[in-house]
Formats: structure tokens, C-alpha cells, sequence
């Protein structure tokens, strides 16, 4: 990173939620080593794994977090959503079921992270598309209805996974810089408001004369 990137150096926390079996970890992995295991395990607890991006020339380090679906590791994770500010809810597009806990997830997720969180909805293993169980269609009204991102991805081949990812951050970059560029706007403005010039002080936006100067 060059020194100019110093003042828009950013690490973010990004979640990985939804129910067990639908493609997290293998997700993260994928993403952040380039890797697939056709014997993953059930994530118990939460592991997570970095990965620097790019976004409009700033390097951003990304914390990847990987959180456990199933639910009795649910009151252990759920402590881990606090400091999130982007999220891919994952469902397996195979698996209605899996996509019809969606809503509860996304729930939990808005009752412990922040406030201006990016979430896309994700339907994973895109590669099943002849056993699809959730229609695109469906899911993209979803999204919307919600106000999230969405995209299907296959971490086995590799379909959409850097897009999904690279999305999530880009945007959670812009909304964190257009706010920094608002806060920086109206310190501009209040300090103008309250300035003190050679002509006199700024009561209710009129200037004033010294009682000494010379007319």
C-alpha cells in the first residue's frame, strides 16, 4: 500500500451466515485460498480468514468470518455478528428449506450488527441447477423486498464467488466513504458558520462592526 493510501486504509468484518450445509466454508475458502473440500466439516463455532482487496486503488483487508448454523452454536456466534458491516446470507438453491430460514437469519443478523450493514442474499451451489428448489426469480424479489444485494454462486466451480465478494466490499467502501465525505461536509459547514473574521464576529449570519473601528 502506498503512503497515499494511508488515509483510506480499511479493515472490515464481513459474516458468513445461514443454515448448516449450504456452502459457507467452503465459500470463505474458496474466496480467500482458492480451495474446495468435498469432505468439509460442520463449522463449530466461528473460524474466519483474511483477504486484502482492491477497491477504486485502496487496499482493503477483509475479515472473513464463518459462522455455525447449526443452532445450538447459534448462542456462541451470535456475539460475533457485533462489529459486522457486511454480510452474505447463504441458502442452498437445492434446499428450500434452507432458504426458508433466510428470513430468521437475516433477523438475528439486524438485532446484533451495525445499523448501515451490506448484506447480500446468496444463493449457493448454482452448479445444481437441475434439482434448483428456489426459483431466481423468487429470491431476487426477496432480496429487494429487503433491501440486499443479491447473486447465485457454486463454490465447487468457482461461479460468482469473487463477484459476490468483491460487491459486498466495494459497496460497504462507498457507503463508509460517502459517509466520512457527509461528516467532512457539515464540519465545513459549521466551522464557516462560527468562524471569526477581521470584519467582525458572525451573530445570526450578519456581520457585526467592532465598537472601535474606524468608520
Amino acid at each position: 500500500m502506498t503512503s497515499s493510501d494511508d488515509d483510506y486504509s480499511f479493515v472490515f468484518k464481513v459474516v458468513l451466515i445461514g443454515e448448516s450445509g449450504v456452502g459457507k466454508s467452503n465459500l470463505l475458502s474458496r474466496f480467500t485460498r482458492n480451495e474446495f473440500n468435498h469432505d468439509s466439516r460442520t463449522t463449530i463455532g466461528v473460524e474466519f480468514s483474511t483477504r486484502s482487496v482492491l477497491v477504486n486503488g485502496v487496499t482493503v483487508k477483509t475479515q472473513i468470518w464463518d459462522t455455525a448454523g447449526l443452532e445450538r452454536y447459534r448462542a456462541i456466534t451470535s456475539a460475533y455478528y457485533r462489529g459486522a458491516v457486511g454480510a452474505l446470507l447463504v441458502y442452498d438453491i437445492s434446499k428450500h428449506l434452507t432458504y426458508e430460514k433466510v428470513e430468521c437469519w437475516l433477523k438475528e443478523l439486524l438485532d446484533h450488527a451495525d445499523n448501515n450493514l451490506v448484506v447480500m442474499l446468496v444463493g449457493n451451489k448454482s452448479d445444481l441447477a437441475d434439482i434448483r428448489a428456489v426459483p431466481v426469480e423468487e429470491a431476487k424479489l426477496f432480496a429487494e423486498k429487503h433491501d440486499m444485494l443479491f447473486m447465485e454462486t457454486s463454490a465447487l466451480d468457482s461461479t460468482n464467488v469473487e463477484p459476490a465478494f468483491q460487491e459486498v466490499i466495494s459497496e460497504i467502501f462507498h457507503r463508509r466513504s460517502q459517509n466520512r465525505s457527509n461528516k467532512q461536509v457539515i464540519n465545513s459547514v459549521a466551522l464557516s458558520a462560527t468562524s471569526v473574521t477581521n470584519e467582525g464576529a458572525l451573530v445570526d449570519g450578519t456581520a457585526k462592526k467592532p465598537c472601535c473601528q474606524n468608520i
